[in-house]
């Protein structure tokens, strides 16, 4: 069985059901790689800051004093702070890639398979995202805040 995918005003393309089929669990597998590995970021941010809070914490101690070298520890921890800021833009990388691949693994899946008589076709304009990228910083420096 043969499959047809066109666009409003372009070429067709023929697509065996299966070889759509299969595209769509890759995309749909890659997706779920996505949902993890924001799941790890997410468990590794909360960590860290769960620690930084500590070192903080300890560093704040009156008992410690004041001290060029105590300064610096502060001084490093509170960039360390600052650069958990990836964590947010990986985040949103994610969420942005995962809606492109779940808008392509639908239309590939509808325009495949057909739709049934009276059946509505996915609105896909609306799963895809607006932007095409929602993170345009590619680093940080200390001190700095960027609102993306």
């Amino acid at each position: 069985m043969q499959s047809n995918l066109t666009t409003t005003d372009g070429p067709a393309v023929h697509v065996p059901v299966m070889v759509a089929a299969e595209l769509q669990d890759s995309l749909l597998v890659v997706m779920h790689d996505l949902h993890r590995l924001e799941g790890l970021l997410n468990h590794a941010a909360d960590n860290l800051m769960e620690r930084f809070g500590e070192a903080n914490a300890a560093l704040a101690n009156p008992v410690l004093g004041s001290s060029a070298e105590l300064e610096a520890a502060r001084s490093a921890l509170r960039g360390a702070v600052t650069e958990l800021q990836f964590q947010d833009m990986a985040s949103q990388l994610i969420w942005h890639t995962t809606k492109v691949l779940q808008s392509c693994a639908f239309r590939l899946a509808s325009e495949a398979m057909g739709h049934e008589e009276g059946e509505e076709a996915a609105p896909f304009a609306e799963m895809a995202p607006d932007r095409p990228n929602p993170v345009t910083q590619s680093e940080m420096d200390a001190g700095s805040v960027d609102l993306f």
